[in-house]
């Protein structure tokens, strides 16, 4: 540990993030790893770039983490936190407040890691969001079923992705849902179902100013593929289309409503099929996971992962940040769980594919074109293919594991 440079603590309930490690140390600042004790050993993770590396037990309270951090404390000057994964969000938040870090506070977490709250706020700000209720008050449950029609959907409000989502068709199954939750039905959500295609809006922010802003649109909706299993495909949207501009101006009005000040975030908004209209779905303060930080790389030539690092090292040295130029190609990604442990992809020879997902029974590739309909083709190709050759699925989770 070089005592000359500012040491950041990086917290991980997840194997991820390796390039923002390693980018944070080439930054020159000294990274301090904290993850569950199974993921210690792992071999992904940079050893070059990490100061040391301590554990606690498999997705702890933030209150374990806030007690790790203050017996590091004492032999270390800690000049900033960092949560790598959304689940992690709510520990570095209390660490912040506790110790009297600069950071993201409790107060603002909320806003990108509660979907109640990033909801409330969004609609406060006059951007368009599904009707909702927090489970709560049961004659608002009831008039609000009067009121919005079913199907409804039913979301745990801090957990990530689909998880945990239940579709809900009829008043009677909502409340025989909310009986079976007990105690835990107010960490829940209701909200009015819109089909529709989903996109994501991936973005670099310094300051307040959100500087680069990646549009993509997801295949099928990530719920269904967790749900029920199929291929996992986005791809870059056409930079000159009227939904890119939509969707940025959305997402920009919404980053400002919610606070962000410096990082990456992940948004996701809904079209919906019945009218046509853009809607927030949630967002969350993290780089995308499912290898969106690759496709956005090769898609603009920017790395969340890095330029989120050399952020945090520029608010950690006292620097300012600059974004590097962007390149303007168009990249789509193909991924499945696979029945294979290791799934031979030797047989996709195109020229545009450009990167291949190395993770034991997964397959998956990007593809990389100056035309963005060359990449929907050989998505909506590939698709098919990954669907016969390769596909498999396993039942959703209803809770995350690390």
């Amino acid at each position: 540990m070089n005592p000359d440079q500012p040491t950041v603590v990086c917290i991980a309930s997840y194997e991820k993030g390796q390039a923002f490690l390693e980018e944070l140390a080439a930054a020159g600042c000294n990274v301090v790893l904290l993850t569950a004790h199974k993921l210690k050993d792992c071999t992904s993770w940079p050893r070059t770039a990490i100061a040391e590396i301590h554990t606690f037990s498999d997705l702890p309270t933030p209150e374990e983490v806030l007690l790790l951090v203050r017996y590091l404390a004492r032999h270390m000057k800690i000049s900033r936190i960092v949560a790598l994964d959304e689940f992690d969000l709510e520990a570095a938040a209390l660490v912040r407040e506790d110790m009297r870090l600069p950071g993201m506070g409790q107060s603002t977490t909320r806003h990108f890691r509660d979907k109640l709250a990033m909801r409330v706020r969004a609609q406060r700000m006059g951007i368009a969001v599904p009707e909702f209720i927090g489970v709560q008050n049961y004659d608002e449950l009831r008039a609000f079923t009067e009121s919005v029609p079913g199907p409804w959907l039913l979301k745990p409000r801090t957990s990530a992705s689909a998880i945990g989502i239940r579709t809900i068709n009829a008043k009677r199954d909502l409340w025989r849902t909310l009986d079976e939750l007990g105690d835990q039905q107010s960490d829940f959500l209701l909200e009015r179902y819109i089909p529709g295609d989903v996109f994501h809006v991936d973005s670099v922010s310094w300051q307040r100013d959100v500087l680069m802003q990646a549009v993509h649109g997801y295949g099928a909706p990530p719920m269904s593929l967790m749900q029920a299993g199929g291929v996992f495909t986005t791809r870059t949207l056409p930079r000159n289309a009227p939904e890119t501009r939509q969707l940025k101006d959305m997402n920009d009005a919404l980053l400002h409503a919610l606070g962000m000040v410096s990082g990456a975030t992940h948004s996701e908004y809904i079209r919906a099929d019945e009218d046509g209209k853009f809607y927030f779905l949630e967002t969350a303060a993290r780089v995308g996971g499912a290898f969106i930080a690759e496709l956005v790389q090769y898609s603009t030539g920017v790395n969340p992962w890095v330029e989120w690092a050399r952020i945090e090292a520029a608010q950690a040295l006292g620097t300012s940040y600059t974004l590097p130029p962007q390149v303007e190609a168009y990249a789509g990604s193909v991924i499945c769980l696979a029945k294979q442990e290791q799934p031979d992809l030797s047989g996709f020879q195109d020229s545009e594919v450009v990167f291949h997902i190395k993770k034991r029974h997964h397959a998956g590739l990007i593809v990389q074109s100056p035309s963005a309909e060359r990449v929907h083709q050989l998505v909506v190709e590939y698709e098919g293919r990954f669907q016969r050759e390769f596909c498999t699925s396993l039942p959703a989770p209803d809770r995350p594991t690390s």
